[in-house]
């Protein structure tokens, strides 16, 4: 047992007094009448408080328990002054970041770019809360020491734990990369089946502890079905603040229409994905520009936009596994970055970002009640509005209709998970993206 005080050369800081030991225990899954119940894992002890100029006495006892949090890890359960530092208007508020499967390939990616202050801006000071579970946790406490080796000034407070009712808390932006992977054999009902059951769990969680206004960016497989299943067991949260991650297939449909026509990929815009983030999405290069013109009049040849093109976008996560050996979790962080970025920073004049958002009220005429990827515009304060002036033509419509299909027969396959009866299967094909087979 070592007791120090801290005493910082800044006002940036407060004193603190810290305790810890190096013990480490983990609790493991017991079962009690059938039922599972997860205990809290128990990390190395650290209790800090704050001082004005001594290092304080241990208290006997204590007359009030605090409200339960997740433990905080290491040098990150310094308490830090920030009323000092708004003074000077330094800083912004700090806000608590959610991450579900924090222990995994994307979120290593992610994480880092997080704290660096690579999404939210160079003067946000952040709070990473990461959820994991009983077999990841021990890769947790590494990954919560290699954010605490990287020295990140914006990052303030790390917590660990596997219960979402203690990890959400206070959470304003909530991202949900954890599910279950498809395994051999598996069938896509039941695998909508068991990663359903994981957000809807997750989506009480937000309602009970969460902000009020947090966001929720899903990315967790089938991710629109998992948003849609999220938001509809969490009935406090608006379900306009519920995403489902498709900016990964946008940035593919840029980067194949940049290729085609010789250009850089930052010459290409106001391209949409439309629908399921499955093989029937739907890339939309009818609205799409390059250098300001539309696609057709840059690329004119319309059968590999119809044929090709849309195939590559759809497939290339596969193409990505068979040449890599491993799914696509880099780029598919950064493609999480962009979509955080696109509703907390105005998007450009006349251009806007897919984004697969709730269909309530929708201008199109897609099906009301699922979660769907359309083109989004944001001023830079977390919201969102629907793009009115796009076209249609038979092509790209018909195509809709297809992906809109998929996703009611989804919707009635995990019923019994949104409140809304019993699930009746009747998927019309086997369109997971590759990457989940």
């Amino acid at each position: 047992m070592a007791v120090a005080e801290l005493t910082p050369s800044s006002s940036s800081y407060t004193k603190t007094a810290l305790s810890y030991s190096s013990q480490f225990s983990y609790a493991s899954a017991r079962v009690s009448s059938g039922r599972r119940v997860y205990l809290k894992p128990q990390k190395s002890r650290i209790s800090c408080s704050v001082t004005s100029n001594e290092v304080q006495a241990p208290v006997a006892a204590k007359t009030a328990e605090p409200k339960k949090k997740p433990d905080c890890f290491g040098v990150f359960c310094l308490t830090y002054d920030l009323k000092d530092e708004d003074e000077t208007k330094s800083w912004k508020k700090l806000i608590n970041i959610a991450v579900s499967g924090a222990a995994g390939m994307i979120s290593n990616h992610l994480l880092f770019k997080l704290a660096s202050g690579e999404v939210f801006g160079p003067d946000q000071p952040i709070a990473l809360k990461l959820l994991g579970s009983e077999r990841s946790i021990q890769a947790l406490e590494g990954v919560a020491m290699e954010l605490e080796d990287s020295l990140f000034p914006l990052l303030r407070e790390v917590s660990i734990g596997i219960d979402p009712y203690e990890v959400f808390q206070d959470a304003e932006w909530a991202l949900l990369i954890g599910a279950k992977p498809r395994g051999p054999g598996m069938e896509r009902a039941d695998l909508l089946d068991i990663n359903g059951q994981i957000f809807a769990e997750q989506g009480k969680a937000l309602n009970a502890v969460a902000s009020r206004n947090v966001k929720v960016m899903v990315v967790g497989n089938p991710c629109n079905t998992n948003a849609l299943i999220c938001l509809k067991n969490a009935p406090d949260i608006p379900a306009k603040n519920f995403h489902a991650l498709t900016r990964l297939d946008e940035n593919r449909a840029k980067c194949q229409l940049a290729l085609k026509a010789g250009v850089f990929y930052d010459q290409v815009s106001n391209v949409t994905i439309w629908g399921n983030h499955s093989t029937t999405q739907v890339p939309d290069f009818l609205n799409a520009k390059i250098n300001g013109l539309p696609v057709k009049e840059v690329i004119k040849d319309t059968k590999w936009l119809e044929d090709e093109f849309t195939v590559k976008v759809q497939k290339r996560g596969g193409v990505l596994i068979q040449k890599w050996g491993r799914s696509s979790a880099a780029s598919t962080a950064v493609s999480i970055v962009d979509a955080i970025r696109s509703l907390v920073t105005p998007t450009p004049e006349g251009d806007w970002f897919s984004s697969g958002v709730y269909t309530a009220g929708n201008p199109y005429g897609i099906a009301d009640d699922i979660v769907f990827s359309m083109p989004c515009r944001s001023k830079g304060d977390g919201d969102y509005e629907l793009v009115k002036d796009v076209i249609f033509d038979d092509y790209l419509w018909s195509r809709i209709k297809k992906t809109e299909a998929e996703l009611l027969a989804e919707k009635k396959c995990v019923a019994h998970l949104t409140g809304e009866g019993i699930a009746v299967c009747d998927l019309p094909g086997d369109t997971m993206l590759p990457g989940e087979m």
